[in-house]
């Protein structure tokens, strides 16, 4: 079947869609969207068109990348440019559709930016600085398209990319590859191509494509919006893969906590098979090719390649030692080629816009963009896709917006829980992937947590390791025991119980677990201590020999007094305190009972500023 009678259809319908004759009306509905109330804004959007006399479609949309200001509501109005407005809750959608719809006043204050240009006092929505240094690749289409309109999809250029790979031979699709320079946005960042041409040449009468969508790092979300907002440049990509490689099966293995991805991808296979994309005599070729999805359980070990097989495969998902590769023999011991969620929807651009395109952006070994979520303590939480190179303080200050309330900058932990915490004192660090293992950490699939003055380095440290201690698999000694041991330090430290000679244990047995670990999770777990005891000892010593943790956090460490002199009897600490530790007639100065108190700093917090009675000691 060929797909340009689809595609010219798909078109008008888009080119009527931007242009419409009545108002479209757009509710962004992934995740995000939901979290913060889009389905309220929905219904609200249908009530309102239905007693008001307004005649409008209304869609659905996937994520910005502007999670900040979720939910968001798009309207295209007839011969005005599409403008999406931020923060929507269900009590603005009657004003606003009233307002823009019948008094044409599009209601600037409420206003993101109008795509790609201003609209009076309203700016070019690519020009606000979320968006201005972003270059989207894999995020193509995020935000812009109804991820459930297959001819959206198409009248964007989706499956354009296989239509040429099915014209040329495998291995000069491999080519292709290559010669973008892509690597696995995955974590481990090895080159894609150079492995698709691994698992081609393997030995076996069948082979596997597998889509790795496990995503489990905290504050990671790349994978899950991608999926919810444009699931077909992912399942391009998995059959240009396939083709590449020979191989006529694949697996998306996702974990099950993502719902709305998965009711979207399956949506979005149905679609394929309509089309004539799976099955036997792909495009009316001999190209035949089935997928299916496999729901993981949640353990974040089953993100690496073997135990994700083991796991697919029906076993307990634990990662066994390499040689041989999972391109030598992987799912059922036939050669198995697996890319994250991101690494498949490059693939399906640079085979629609060439190589060219994609290894002219970032740097000589880190060719392309990167998607990275922020998340944290930074005012513009969200995804976002950047050339590589680009440096931290471009993405944390520049896209981000820095630290909220005018707190300052400690740290951005890359990589997921195995990833490090990089300090101030590199800010300026280009974000490739040499550049980040050089400092401690790695690019991981891409999650950036940001923390302030008021994050305790070793308690970060000790969070990240509980996490990993949880979700150890437990097969090898290093990582089942060493991690535990570790974690065992830090509960110690944090509580005031460490020692001087904890400085030498920490950094031995985090080097040898490292070396020693079967997979990544063990050979990661010890980073967020390595670089913290590297970046934050001053605050380690703190901990220690002074007993005191300079941020606060750990309440062991941390006692609270009130000023006499200062306080005025307000009585909002009082109230405010969930332990009754807090004594003191109204108009008298407070004291606090140290013998009830459990350090939880509610009593800082509320105590007015002009006051500032209430003292950390």
């Amino acid at each position: 079947m060929s797909l340009l009678k689809a595609r010219f259809d798909a078109q008008v319908e888009w080119e009527a869609f931007n242009n419409p004759q009545k108002p479209q009306i757009l509710i962004g509905r992934a995740t995000c969207g939901e979290a913060s109330g889009a389905k309220d804004v929905y219904q609200a959007v249908l009530d309102t068109i239905s007693r008001l006399p307004i005649d409008a479609d209304v869609h659905i949309t996937g994520c910005l990348g502007t999670c900040y200001c979720e939910p968001l509501v798009d309207i295209i109005k007839p011969g005005m440019p599409r403008i999406s407005y931020h923060s929507m809750i269900a009590e603005k959608v009657l004003p606003l559709l009233s307002d823009y719809l019948l008094n044409d006043n599009p209601r600037a204050d409420w206003a993101l930016g109008a795509w790609g240009q201003t609209c009076g006092d309203i700016p070019n929505l690519f020009d606000i600085p979320m968006l201005a240094q972003q270059k989207r690749i894999a995020l193509r289409n995020i935000g812009v398209i109804d991820p459930q309109n297959f001819n959206h999809c198409l009248a964007r250029g989706g499956y354009s990319g296989l239509e040429r790979a099915l014209g040329l031979t495998p291995d000069e699709v491999i080519d292709e590859i290559e010669k973008s320079g892509l690597r696995g946005r995955g974590g481990a960042g090895f080159p894609t191509g150079h492995k698709w041409r691994l698992c081609r040449n393997a030995k076996g009468d069948s082979k596997y494509i597998v889509c790795n969508a496990d995503e489990g790092d905290p504050g990671a979300f790349m994978d899950r919006a991608l999926l919810e907002s444009d699931p077909h440049a992912v399942l391009e990509g998995i059959l240009i893969g396939a083709y590449a490689i020979g191989a006529n099966n694949g697996v998306i293995y996702i974990r099950a906590e993502y719902p709305l991805a998965i009711k979207r991808l399956t949506i979005a296979i149905e679609q394929l098979k309509n089309n004539g994309l799976l099955g036997e005599h792909i495009l009316d070729t001999d190209f035949a090719f089935d997928l299916t999805i496999v729901q993981g359980a949640g353990a974040f070990v089953c993100g690496e390649g073997t135990a994700m097989i083991a796991s697919i495969e029906g076993k307990r998902g634990t990662p066994r030692p390499r040689p041989p590769f999972s391109t030598e023999s992987g799912l059922w011991g036939k050669p198995t080629n697996i890319n994250n969620v991101e690494t498949w929807a490059c693939v399906s651009a640079i085979m629609a816009k060439g190589a060219q395109q994609f290894s002219s952006l970032g740097t000589g070994k880190s060719k392309g963009t990167k998607t990275f979520s922020l998340a944290g303590k930074i005012k513009r939480t969200g995804l976002i896709e950047v050339p590589m190179g680009i440096s931290l303080q471009e993405i944390i200050f520049g896209i981000g917006g820095g630290i909220p309330n005018n707190k300052a900058f400690k740290a951005v932990q890359t990589g997921g829980p195995t990833g490090g915490c990089i300090p101030e004192s590199k800010l300026l660090l280009p974000v490739d992937f040499e550049a980040l293992i050089e400092a401690g950490s790695y690019m991981g699939s891409g999650g950036m947590v940001v923390l302030d003055e008021d994050n305790c380095m070793v308690e970060i440290a000790r969070y990240f390791l509980s996490f990993t201690v949880a979700e150890s698999c437990g097969k090898c000694i290093p990582c089942r025991l060493g991690t535990r041991q570790l974690l065992t330090i830090l509960t110690e430290i944090t509580q005031g119980n460490g020692n001087v000679s904890d400085f030498d244990t920490l950094y031995e047995l985090g080097k040898s677990i490292r070396l020693s670990s079967l997979c990544g999770l063990g050979q990661g777990a010890p980073n967020p201590v390595l670089t913290t005891l590297a970046y934050f000892r001053e605050e380690y010593e703190s901990h220690i020999k002074e007993h005191r943790c300079q941020a606060g956090e750990c309440r062991s460490l941390v006692s609270y007094t009130i000023t006499a002199e200062r306080c005025k009897g307000c009585g909002i600490c009082l109230r405010q305190c969930p332990v009754s530790a807090i004594k003191g007639e109204k108009g008298h100065s407070h004291v606090i009972d140290s013998a009830k108190c459990t350090s939880c700093g509610n009593c800082l917090e509320v105590c007015p500023p002009r006051f500032g009675a209430v003292c950390r000691v």
